[in-house]
């Protein structure tokens, strides 16, 4: 079955309807019927496995017996805004000042911040379709359009350049990336990135995956123009999915109406919580390689599996921990399919509507859980497609 429209959140006319996040419906369905005594392979959220390492607890834990529990600066505390800086300049060797950065409380309120001083109403911005569910949620809030283009299959779900130029014009006020890709694990690469930075617009770039790169370094919109907002975080590299700890760079023309919105609508990001970003920001290389040493095997053996089955997509994703199965000789409502999928198999999906009608027709596969995991929840899904 379809999402109700009586799920929708019912806004103001001048704003289209927010959608329901269908990646986190399935994981309460999923949730219920746990609940319920049925055993339950999770494959549907972006949630990297392990717990947070014990140096990011210890910061937060010694900054709460510090009684550091009071407001902090709106922007976020210097302490860790220069320690963005510096990471900026350590990892993609770009200046940036700590004034230019903002902390929030998980990267959706950097969104909200940046969409917001950004765009005015009914201005638009231009989007890869499939995308990240939540972008044009909130971007239609502020009343704002998003344009979409497509970002085909068969060249890897990346977003072009060159098709992005085509509709550029009056009301364009910016271009939204996102690598490596939620969903699709699609990477730009380097000259790509520069494709987008000569195209003109001021660029969103969502880097919350970098880190999960397969093929060589991440790079940073940074590198290649200051006409430029930057999304980041610790959910995925940090393990910090429910510390709700988040950032955005900016250039210096728009970080005063930012820092105006984030005082009147967060204060500031919670002040314990950005000793442990700081902590965070500060683990080696060896540190982080170690934590997703495990990943590109599963990216690997997933792939394969899905071969097999023959519902791969046509192009192995280079990062995140995402892979979209083509399931359009199936189906051609991937929402319902999802649903059936739960019920016979225990094995929770993200349907690809959830991203767009670009993704209608996928499942989106997380692989964020362990290898066990993951190979129980394959052996579910090719039974299921072998009986039909």
């Amino acid at each position: 079955m379809k999402p109700e429209n009586s799920h929708q959140l019912k806004l103001p006319s001048r704003v289209c309807q927010v959608k329901p996040f269908l990646a986190m419906e399935i994981l309460e369905k999923a949730k219920q019927l746990e609940a319920a005594g049925r055993d339950i392979v999770h494959m549907e959220v972006g949630e990297p496995g392990g717990n947070t390492p014990t140096v990011i607890k210890e910061a937060a834990i010694a900054a709460i017996n510090d009684n550091d529990t009071a407001y902090t600066h709106s922007l976020g505390k210097p302490e860790l805004r220069e320690e963005v800086a510096a990471y900026y300049r350590r990892n993609y060797n770009v200046k940036i000042e700590p004034e230019q950065v903002i902390v929030t409380s998980g990267s959706s309120p950097a969104m909200l911040l940046a969409f917001s001083a950004l765009l005015n109403s009914d201005d638009r911005i231009v989007m890869a379709d499939p995308y990240y569910a939540c972008y044009p949620n909130f971007i239609c809030y502020i009343g704002a359009r998003p344009l979409l283009v497509p970002a085909r299959e068969e060249e890897g779900f990346k977003l072009q350049a060159a098709e992005v130029k085509k509709q550029l014009g009056p009301g364009v006020k910016g271009i939204m990336l996102n690598s490596p890709s939620n969903p699709t694990g699609a990477v730009l690469e380097a000259e790509e990135l520069q494709s987008f930075a000569e195209l003109g617009p001021y660029l969103v770039a969502d880097e919350i995956y970098h880190g999960l790169n397969y093929t060589g370094r991440d790079h940073s919109i940074l590198e290649y123009t200051d006409r430029a907002i930057v999304i980041n975080g610790f959910s995925k590299r940090n393990v910090m999915t429910g510390w709700r700890l988040g950032y955005l760079i900016a250039p210096p023309d728009l970080v005063r109406n930012m820092q105006k919105l984030q005082q009147n609508l967060f204060i500031c990001a919670c002040s314990f919580i950005q000793a442990a970003g700081i902590a965070a920001l500060r683990e080696t290389p060896e540190v982080l390689a170690n934590r997703f040493s495990e990943y590109n095997e599963r990216r690997l053996y997933l792939y394969d599996a899905l071969q097999q089955i023959g519902i791969a997509p046509a192009r192995i994703p280079d990062g995140a921990f995402y892979m979209l199965a083509n399931v359009k000789k199936y189906t051609a409502d991937s929402y319902a399919f999802a649903l059936k999928i739960l019920d016979e198999t225990g094995v929770a999906l993200t349907p690809g509507i959830d991203f767009g009608q670009g993704a209608e027709g996928y499942l989106r596969i997380s692989y964020a859980c362990s290898t066990e995991t993951l190979k129980e929840g394959l052996r579910r899904l090719e039974r299921f497609f072998a009986a039909l």
